[in-house]
């Protein structure tokens, strides 16, 4: 597996705010520019590895839940530099969420997003037009649950 996986593209980016990627595919965005590795076990887990800042290492051994773990949203939003806490806002025009779309999953996805430009910002990279997109899926029903496997947020 070669990593990032996947491109940072303004419709991948879009979609994870229009909540039609799974909680899991958007943390493996994170885990993967964050330096995090699948384990060699079969377990599934994704674990620390040399690239992996020292901070989110210690803290999270193994990759957080960025979107269902409180403590790691809270790093992600406070490890954006701040000259670049408004890109969702310049890059996207994202004028955030309505009052009834406020979830914990929902404003938690907006922080992934937000930190996955800086990402691209820091590294003096564009966000691309256009690339590959995996398959869509619906929002959810219920936008506190998530989508079927999304891990309960805390």
């Amino acid at each position: 597996m070669t990593f990032p996986s996947w491109s940072l593209t303004r419709p991948l980016l879009m979609a994870i705010l229009e909540d039609r990627l799974s909680d899991q595919f958007v943390a493996q965005l994170v885990w993967e520019r964050l330096g995090y590795r699948p384990s060699s076990a079969v377990d599934g887990l994704w674990r620390a590895g040399p690239q992996t800042p020292s901070d989110w290492g210690e803290a999270f051994p193994e990759a957080p839940q960025v979107i269902a773990m409180r403590p790691a949203s809270v790093r992600l939003t406070r490890s954006i530099p701040k000259p670049y806490k408004q890109l969702l806002k310049e890059q996207l025009h994202f004028t955030g969420y309505r009052i009834g779309e406020l979830y914990p999953r929902r404003t938690r996805r907006a922080t992934v997003v937000n930190w996955l430009l800086a990402s691209l910002a820091l590294e003096g990279k564009p966000l691309l037009e256009e690339g590959a997109l995996p398959p869509l899926l619906e929002a959810p029903a219920d936008p506190v649950q998530g989508h079927p496997g999304d891990p309960p947020v805390g």
